[in-house]
């Protein structure tokens, strides 16, 4: 199936929704549920976009490769699409972050996440850093962008000095990880973040979370949104 014909096709509406209980479903409405590895597929994207739409997800993450099919698949529903930027280093050119969250935007993204300059914030260079993210931000226009830290990464005071630049920068959420380094979303990490950035920016915990419990101890942290790829598992075992 080549990938105009996929694009082509539309999600089947009237598939039955799942029986989720009330913590389920509102589990589901935080979640971006998330696709990046290098191997996904066109089939792929259609069946995540599918699951996003059966179980109520607040959106799809997915590469900017993969925007247009996903903006064409959930167009007709409330299921957002969220692209990465600058994925998964963040060492790349502000120029070419700034024009992959427009082209992005452009193809039918709402919302962004973008890697943070992980080696220019750790050097010191936090006018960089900002400007980098503000350059996205920009970019972006009114799709709200989420900078991606990479907790694992960096001691707590640059946790803290990371969250404040994408605040200055104009950023609407800050993320503890890629899901591709050498560590994911922690309590520690969401309830510093959270209390770093305040109430009125968001915080998405993602990497490495696999169980419902994870989920709402890392939401009681302060996070509220949760990205991952076991979304079904989340919110389908709540007593586990």
């Amino acid at each position: 199936m080549q990938f105009s014909e996929i694009a082509a096709l539309n999600l089947a509406p009237d598939r039955p929704l799942p029986g989720l209980s009330e913590k389920g479903r509102k589990l589901a409405g935080m979640i971006d549920h998330t696709l990046l590895k290098p191997e996904a597929t066109p089939q792929m994207v259609v069946q995540l976009c599918q699951e996003a739409v059966d179980y109520g997800f607040a959106s799809v993450c997915v590469n900017s490769g993969y925007v247009p099919l996903a903006a064409q698949l959930l167009q007709k529903t409330a299921v957002a699409v969220c692209s990465v930027v600058g994925f998964p280093l963040g060492a790349g050119l502000s120029e070419a972050k700034a024009a992959e969250a427009r082209l992005a935007v452009e193809a039918g993204a709402s919302e962004i996440d973008m890697v943070l300059a992980i080696g220019r914030l750790k050097a010191g260079q936090h006018d960089v850093v900002r400007s980098d993210i503000r350059r996205v931000v920009q970019a972006a226009g009114k799709a709200p962008v989420k900078v991606i830290i990479e907790t694992a990464l960096l001691t707590d005071a640059e946790k803290v000095v990371a969250c404040r630049l994408a605040v200055e920068a104009g950023a609407r959420f800050v993320k503890t990880s890629t899901g591709f380094s050498k560590g994911g979303a922690t309590v520690e990490d969401v309830a510093l973040m959270r209390k770093t950035v305040g109430p009125s920016i968001g915080v998405k915990a993602a990497g490495g979370i696999r169980d419902f419990k994870t989920a709402m101890a890392l939401v009681a942290a302060g996070a509220n949104r949760i990205g991952a790829s076991a979304s079904i598992q989340l919110v389908t075992q709540t007593e586990g």
